[in-house]
């Protein structure tokens, strides 16, 4: 059995600390950095915000669409990014929200979670509304492979709201349920933290559900640009186990760019920052 993802994030972000960064090389960030929207901006962007954080993040975040906008030179883009962290010993979380049911699940799980895979990263997030049973294969191919999952489960964004505080017939909201629905496979698992994880955004309230017993990693965007504070993150998740809340920070930190040692200065007082707050 390989070591799980959860118990690999919580060793190295107590040796690092709690920052992911995203990597999201979308057009008006190009162009602010004097480069063309095209494979080449976008190579040099990638590969530029990876240098910048090694020893500084323990885990990168690119959101696969911004790749796979450019067709099959996106797509090796991104294995070659993904090569160069796993040489770099940096983390890498697949942010491709992927989730289906039966063979097609299959399919994702074979693309972002087998190690026979060139786009295969340490973790994948995944959108739960078609049922999270229905998620079983990429839990199972996750578990298999040491990788991890993060579910949507309460996302930064207001438009995603009305349907996360919705409630479900046993009177609980979908947020809710899904942390309780996390919870009990972690707890199921005879790993000591599990490997199956929760996108809970900073901007939110507190969960009716107690976070600390989810027993799995969390993964927070909303710091930065979407307004929360590495305050709000350490309020939100006091209780949680020290290690296991990833917090991911994209434009505050790239759009300081493109010389390497600004980028590097940002994720460095961001990090600490969070480590402050958090651990």
């Amino acid at each position: 059995m390989a070591e799980h993802f959860g118990e690999v994030l919580l060793e190295r972000s107590k040796e690092l600390g709690p920052l992911c960064v995203g990597i999201d090389p979308h057009e008006s960030l190009l162009r602010s950095w004097g480069r063309d929207s095209d494979i080449t901006g976008l190579e040099f962007f990638s590969l530029r915000m990876l240098e910048a954080v090694v020893g500084t993040a323990v885990a990168i975040k690119p959101q696969v669409a911004f790749f796979e906008r450019f067709g099959s030179v996106g797509f090796r883009a991104l294995e070659r990014l993904i090569a160069e962290a796993r040489e770099a010993n940096v983390l890498v979380i697949a942010d491709a929200k992927r989730g289906d049911i039966g063979s097609t699940n299959d399919g994702y799980a074979a693309a972002w979670l087998h190690p026979s895979s060139p786009l295969a990263a340490d973790a994948l997030t995944v959108s739960p509304y078609l049922g999270l049973d229905a998620m079983g294969s990429l839990i199972a191919t996750a578990d298999a492979y040491g990788r991890g999952i993060f579910v949507v489960v309460a996302s930064s964004n207001e438009e995603g709201r009305p349907i996360q505080t919705a409630r479900v017939d046993s009177g609980e909201r979908v947020e809710d349920y899904l942390l309780r629905s996390i919870a009990e496979r972690n707890h199921e698992n005879s790993a000591s933290f599990g490997h199956l994880g929760a996108v809970v955004g900073a901007t939110r309230d507190r969960s009716e559900f107690p976070l600390e017993e989810m027993q799995g990693p969390f993964l927070v965007p909303g710091v930065g640009a979407q307004g929360a504070t590495p305050n709000d993150v350490g309020r939100l998740f006091e209780r949680c186990a020290k290690g296991s809340v990833l917090v991911n920070a994209s434009r505050s930190i790239s759009e300081v760019g493109p010389e390497r040692r600004a980028i590097q200065d940002a994720a460095q007082r961001l990090r600490d920052e969070l480590t402050s707050a958090l651990l």
